[in-house]
């Protein structure tokens, strides 16, 4: 249900005109065209004075003396709240961005593929927030190697072909001197088939939470060699860096747009591109909220995305959420148009995963 608008019928028709006119060409809209433009029977006058009106109320600015006006961010969150009326793609659209989605066999290849995508579609940057691991892989098998008499390597390997390798040191004895880990071979692999017979096919998520349980019990009778594997499979369970889990494409598209055209503005957001800290903490925000959500400006709470509006949309894996992508341009971009594309391309992302997930065919994202 959209919020009322306390805006009259006049107005709100004479700002969604502005709004629209101004994404389109990127000049300041001037009384006589918005006259023309919306359909209503006033004078440039009359829509002067609702100018002048919008304008007080902080929706509309002129940036010149004598100039037209341009919307404001909070213009555009009233026109994207109550104004923007979201049409359907269209077939063809549809078709278009299930042909060109890639079907591989592996989450990392579909991730970047929606990425990708959402780059080339919007001509824009796309993101994607990148689900961890343990939010819906499954355990296969874990491998102890002892490379030397201090360092243990630790091999795991998901039911989607996945491997994560970790490379442990012993640790210090008393005295600072440098520990060794006191393991035979044949030990070592004991340890990995009870952890093979164990948590075959159980969600890592799981096998994180009954690792736990088992280390805080500290059992009399736990094997010190039960214990190291513990310790060890619970170290190559941790997540990556967060950084491993945000993809950006296309951050070049946004060097020819003549709204991001300060070299200050640019490189403050390529900065945010680079660390992607900020940006994985939006994308988190817009995860926890669920649905399509629209940052305007100011509204991102990152002074490098004080210029655009970032589009997102949560995606998941057999019904639930496990991240979020979307696309990041100027606050005047065709929202129209791109907020069902994103919406798309989440559903197309949701449905490749859960099929590598399952071994099924893909579905329909019209469903």
């Amino acid at each position: 249900m959209r919020p009322a608008s306390p805006l009259s019928n006049r107005a709100e028709q004479l700002l969604k005109t502005l709004v629209e006119r101004y994404i389109e060409d990127g000049q300041p809209v001037g009384s006589r065209m918005l006259a023309r433009q919306a359909g209503l029977d006033l004078s440039p006058a009359t829509v002067r004075n609702v100018m002048s009106d919008l304008e007080e109320l902080g929706l509309v600015r002129a940036p010149h003396t004598s100039a037209g006006r341009i919307p404001t961010e909070r213009g555009y969150r009233v026109f994207v709240d109550s104004l923007l009326k979201v049409k359907p793609l269209h077939a063809s659209e549809v078709r278009r961005l299930q042909d060109e989605f890639c079907a591989a066999h592996d989450p990392q290849q579909i991730i970047e593929c929606a990425s990708g995508l959402l780059s080339e579609v919007s001509r824009l940057t796309g993101i994607v927030m990148a689900p961890r691991r343990d939010d819906f892989a499954a355990f296969r098998q874990i491998d102890f190697v002892r490379l030397s008499r201090d360092r243990l390597l630790v091999i795991l390997v998901t039911q989607d072909g996945q491997v994560q390798n970790r490379v442990l040191q012993a640790p210090s004895r008393p005295g600072g001197a440098g520990g060794e880990f006191d393991f035979t071979s044949a030990e070592l692999q004991r340890a990995s088939n009870y952890f093979n017979e164990t948590f075959s096919g159980v969600s890592l998520a799981d096998v994180k939470l009954r690792l736990l349980g088992e280390m805080e019990r500290e059992h009399d009778d736990l094997q010190r060699i039960m214990s190291l594997a513990m310790r060890a499979a619970g170290a190559a369970l941790e997540p990556d860096e967060p950084e491993d889990h945000l993809l950006v494409s296309g951050e070049s598209n946004l060097m020819d747009l003549p709204d991001l055209g300060d070299m200050r503005k640019l490189r403050r957001l390529f900065e945010a591109f680079n660390t992607k800290r900020d940006l994985l903490d939006l994308l988190d925000r817009s995860m926890r909220a669920g649905g399509v959500k629209i940052f305007i400006g100011q509204e991102s709470g990152y002074q490098a995305l004080e210029d655009c509006s970032v589009i997102t949309a949560p995606y998941s894996v057999d019904g639930n959420i496990v991240g979020t992508l979307g696309v990041i341009g100027p606050t005047r971009m065709a929202y129209e148009r791109l907020i069902p594309v994103v919406d798309l391309t989440a559903r197309l992302l949701s449905n490749a995963l859960t099929a590598l997930e399952r071994g099924d065919r893909l579905e329909d994202p019209r469903r």
